[in-house]
């Protein structure tokens, strides 16, 4: 533990990267002084309250809470910290640029107020933000600022852990002495410390995440391939895994990529390659396999129900992965649309979603209470989020409620003889004849 004697540490944005990152540095037992312009969030951060869902998260703040502290001020924030992590949104702008404007509120918000300091950037930001910031803060004076690039690689429903117990930390500095600032700062974190310049660990991300994208992607095409030449595609993944240059992860079929990173991380990624005169071909088809992929699942409903008008679907799970309370870029949000622009009566399930919530990510569709309410009269069921409790349902059950009998599987997360046997025909992604799911099958997650 650090002597509570030491300056805080300030973080910038308590969202989702901000706040895991706050908890976790206070539980290596750093003081942090957090900062937001919501003043309803930071109310209910002073009263204990944790704003997300992120499991793990509420103990883990419990435990430091003495450590941590909340305020809407900047004279505040930089009066007790010199080390200042910037962890704000960088979303799409309309050009598929990240939109940065944000970072450069912080940046002169920071900058206004002197004095020597580091801002260390948590944001995914694309490369070359690094010198656009020293210049910024050069033309305001604010020389005696240093800048550290340290992206960060959470999982949403393991983020703890990944602040915790890293694949690697990545620490781009301009000045030795920053770098090794940082280091020392997550001292008690055994991984493996990648040193490196500024540009570098800002592209350390982007590749990362769009390296990932494009496994699935992959992996997704395959799995339509599949589907024409009798192959199955999760024993087609097994058997790739097992290869040591290809690794498991990442290797599971689906309706595609979603959440706050991937989509976001991969358009920025092409845009900034296109930008430079760099025509990214690859991340292209990425993108637009992503897009075609939940659309098959709208053509494996008409396969089995003809025209979808009048008939009633249920979305199983509507957040973009399980543990999460996360709806950006979620599969659920294009397949509802679709389906509601094909005639359907649209009704979903999902434990982090209540009934009346989220109108205008889901308009026209009935959120139940339970995943049977959902069920009840349904022609036919999506399995959108493989939800544990929604991949343990009872199929017999299942069964009486529903009108019909089709169930698409959108994750190859079912057994699909389980629920033959109950009497319902499941339709994966790239699987062949009804087979058990063995537990070599495992649910990737974007970081």
């Amino acid at each position: 533990m650090v002597p509570q004697t030491q300056r805080p540490v300030g973080v910038i944005g308590v969202g989702y990267v901000g706040l895991v990152t706050a908890v976790c540095i206070a539980h290596l037992g750093h003081r942090v002084v957090c900062l937001d312009v919501d003043e309803a969030k930071i109310e209910k951060l002073r009263a204990g309250l944790v704003p997300i869902y992120e499991p793990g998260l509420d103990e883990l703040m419990a435990g430091a809470r003495e450590r941590l502290s909340f305020t809407t001020s900047y004279d505040e924030l930089c009066e007790r910290s010199r080390v200042l992590f910037i962890a704000v949104d960088t979303p799409p702008s309309p050009s598929g640029d990240a939109d940065l404007s944000r970072v450069e509120r912080v940046v002169s918000d920071v900058s206004a107020r002197g004095g020597e300091r580091l801002l260390v950037m948590k944001s995914t930001v694309p490369v070359g933000t690094g010198e656009r910031v020293l210049a910024e803060l050069e033309s305001a004076g604010a020389t005696a600022i240093g800048y550290v690039s340290n992206p960060e690689f959470l999982r949403e429903g393991a983020a703890v852990d990944d602040v915790l117990h890293p694949d690697r930390i990545v620490i781009g500095a301009y000045r030795e002495r920053d770098g090794d600032e940082i280091q020392q700062l997550f001292a008690g974190i055994e991984t493996t410390v990648v040193r490196t310049s500024v540009p570098t660990a800002e592209m350390i991300k982007y590749a990362s995440n769009a390296f990932l994208a494009t496994k699935i992607s992959f992996i997704n095409e395959i799995a339509n391939v599949c589907e024409v030449v009798g192959a199955d595609v999760r024993a087609v993944a097994d058997g790739m895994g097992l290869d040591e240059r290809i690794g498991p992860h990442f290797l599971r079929a689906g309706i595609g990529y979603g959440g706050s990173c991937f989509p976001k991380d991969v358009q920025a990624l092409k845009q900034l390659a296109g930008n430079s005169g760099y025509h990214f071909q690859l991340l292209n088809a990425v993108i637009e396999v992503n897009h075609l992929q939940k659309r098959r699942v709208v053509g494996k409903l008409q396969e089995r129900l003809g025209r979808l008008r009048g008939k009633h679907v249920a979305l199983l799970g509507l957040t973009f992965k399980p543990h999460t309370d996360d709806l950006r870029e979620a599969a659920s949000i294009v397949l509802a649309a679709r389906l509601r622009a094909e005639g359907a009566r649209v009704s979903a399930y999902d434990p982090m979603v209540a009934p009346g919530a989220r109108a205008d990510l889901f308009p026209g569709v009935a959120i139940a209470t339970s995943a049977l309410a959902a069920l009840e009269g349904a022609d036919a069921a999506v399995l959108v989020t493989e939800w544990p409790e929604l991949v343990a349902l009872d199929w017999t059950v299942v069964r009486d409620v529903m009108r019909g009998a089709c169930v698409i599987d959108g994750r190859n997360a079912l057994d699909a003889a389980l629920l033959a046997a109950a009497g319902l025909s499941c339709d994966g992604i790239g699987t062949v004849a009804p087979v058990a799911i063995g537990d070599s099958v495992t649910s990737d997650e974007a970081r």
